[in-house]
């Protein structure tokens, strides 16, 4: 059997220019999905040349599920000085921030100070480096290839930030374990929902598409059960929960479950879809039987409920 041969491209062959070509494909919904599996953030573009604040994004993204900003700057040549200060700038101007700097090519120098970056602020901020290709098969479409070069070590940094407000205690390093070995499952088992890095906490985040909503898996010591919440926050959740539950209560509870349970808690600033079951996370030889059912049930709550979240 013969096979093709990849053939690199020059960037400018297909974007002539960062702002008008190389950006507005970026901000392309199937493109910025490519980015974010290559990140493990799920990414909602906000707009293109964004101001925020005295600042101009060549991308304004949220990240859907903690809602913060996540600026995205563009280089289709060697990165350089002058786009590592705006980087800093974007920084030092936001409280709470991801920064992505996509580059032709990192200079060994500008990877060491993202490193760097990473290494030294807490987990407030983020940076990430990406290295941008284009390939070719015979007369194939060019295709994109994104090359992480630069990323935060999620685990030093929550393990920092646990440290310096509370001790590091036996259950948490478990509950670590459980959503890390929980992620394996399912990536195991080729699941399309996507988990996050694990965290020292009783439950993990999973991103269902929009920015305001999202999926959690947690575990509950004390009553010995495990459940999957869909959380609706924001200024709208209220009214938000209302569309969800004219178009998606009834058959929900024929799709997913007869056991949901739809709280619109009232006197709080959030609404939540919660389906929960008896087992004890504690139990080690049990935790096979819980990631089957979490990987059936996150399933199901993605595939129900994100195309309808998307039109509200």
């Amino acid at each position: 059997m013969k096979l093709g041969r990849l053939e690199k491209l020059d960037l400018r062959t297909y974007w002539k220019r960062e702002d008008t070509d190389f950006t507005p494909w970026l901000a392309n919904d199937e493109n910025i999905l490519l980015l974010s599996e290559t990140i493990g953030i799920e990414l909602e573009v906000q707009g293109q040349e964004e101001s925020v604040g005295p600042f101009s994004a060549d991308i304004l993204c949220r990240d859907t599920i903690n809602d913060h900003f996540v600026l995205i700057e563009n280089q289709l040549e060697k990165t350089d000085h002058t786009h590592l200060g705006q980087l800093m700038t974007y920084a030092a101007g936001l409280d709470a921030v991801t920064i992505i700097w996509i580059a032709q090519k990192f200079t060994d120098e500008h990877r060491a100070a993202l490193d760097w970056l990473n290494r030294i602020t807490d987990n407030t901020f983020t940076f990430f480096g990406i290295e941008i290709e284009l390939y070719k098969i015979g007369e194939s479409k060019p295709a994109p290839m994104f090359n992480l070069i630069s990323k935060p070590n999620n685990w030093a940094k929550q393990v920092k930030k646990s440290t310096s407000n509370q001790p590091v205690t036996e259950t948490k390093l478990l509950q670590q374990e459980y959503w890390q070995s929980l992620k394996d499952y399912m990536e195991e088992n080729k699941s399309f929902v996507k988990m996050q890095n694990p965290l020292l906490q009783h439950w993990t985040n999973i991103a269902i598409g929009r920015s305001n909503f999202h999926l959690s898996a947690s575990v509950n010591s004390r009553d010995k059960s495990i459940s999957i919440w869909l959380n609706i926050l924001g200024e709208n959740a209220k009214e938000n929960f209302e569309k969800l539950h004219e178009r998606a209560f009834t058959n929900s509870l024929i799709v997913i479950s007869n056991d949901l349970v739809w709280n619109k808690m009232d006197g709080r600033k959030m609404s939540a879809v919660i389906l929960k079951r008896d087992a004890d996370f504690f139990k080690k030889s049990d935790w096979i039987n819980q990631f089957i059912w979490f990987k059936e049930y996150l399933e199901k709550f993605t595939k129900y409920y994100k195309p309808i979240i998307k039109k509200i």
